[in-house]
């Protein structure tokens, strides 16, 4: 019973990206991985997942309902599981009107998939199709959520995400399991090293060169490429694409000054905290 590796990040922040490497890692060395065809197990919000466990037809549930439900699908799943489940999760770590988890309590780990909220800014409003000023206070709502549009039926359920600041903590607080933080610009900077730390976090017994391979693999120019090839099934119809730039500072691009300090009075103590703000308040990446 190995349980669940949640894969949990605020939208555009290198989650496709992890779980690529994830795939190539735990592939054959000669099996090719495509981006419409990874090795991870799914995402949290997976309506069609809560309706096969449960028998019940979601859609004709509100999202409060189904919020109940969701911790003992994946519960169940962490106990059935022959093998290491990795799960995508953009949710907020949160807790239900009894006190519990909404990811569920049973054998988990989750790994925390941080980046820059400038850069998050930039690329989340390309995602969306939205300017910059409605993104970024969407970001700073508590009350944020995706998915949660009661005149459709999407096919991903609710996702509160809480403000970025929020998510961050929600998460890096979490007492129910062990978390280990991946910062997207350690990932950019410092590959070899990021990627093994959260490798031997989760606990895979794999070589220097697995990993090695792994990275390569999962090469962000190479993932654009097989986009532009291929196409990308995650990507919103909208969207031009879903691999952009993968930059460390592109918001420097894009952003003028006003949504620049904006962003920061946001999220100062929780970008000081990880790293994001010099002494002198001043963007690091």
């Amino acid at each position: 019973m190995d349980g669940i590796v949640w894969l949990a990040s605020y939208p555009k922040s290198g989650n496709t990206w992890f779980r690529t490497f994830i795939s190539n890692l735990i592939s054959e060395p000669d099996e090719e991985i495509s981006i419409n065809n990874m090795k991870t197990d799914g995402i949290f919000s997976s309506r069609g997942i809560v309706d096969s466990i449960t028998g019940i037809e979601t859609a004709n549930m509100n999202a409060n309902e189904i919020d109940r439900l969701r911790p003992s699908v994946f519960n169940h799943l962490a106990q059935i599981a022959e093998k290491r489940l990795f799960i995508k999760a953009h949710d907020a770590y949160t807790y239900l009107d009894d006190g519990l988890p909404l990811l569920g309590t049973t054998n988990a780990k989750a790994i925390y998939i941080m980046r820059n909220p400038l850069d998050v800014a930039v690329s989340f409003a390309n995602h969306s199709s939205a300017d910059f000023d409605r993104i970024i206070s969407d970001m700073n709502k508590e009350d944020f959520a995706f998915c949660g549009n009661k005149n459709r039926l999407p096919n991903q359920l609710r996702q509160i995400m809480l403000t970025w600041s929020g998510h961050v903590d929600s998460w890096l607080q979490a007492t129910e399991l062990p978390v280990h933080t991946v910062r997207y610009e350690d990932m950019k900077l410092n590959p070899l090293e990021t990627f093994t730390a959260a490798v031997r976090f989760i606990g895979l017994d794999c070589t220097e060169e697995q990993i090695r391979r792994a990275i390569e693999r999962s090469d962000f120019d190479k993932l654009k490429t097989e986009e532009v090839q291929s196409g990308f099934k995650e990507k919103p119809y909208k969207t031009a694409s879903f691999f952009r730039a993968g930059k460390t500072g592109d918001w420097r691009n894009h952003l003028n000054e006003a949504q620049q300090q904006q962003l920061i009075a946001d999220h100062e103590i929780v970008m000081r905290k990880y790293g994001y703000l010099d002494n002198d308040g001043n963007a690091v990446y």
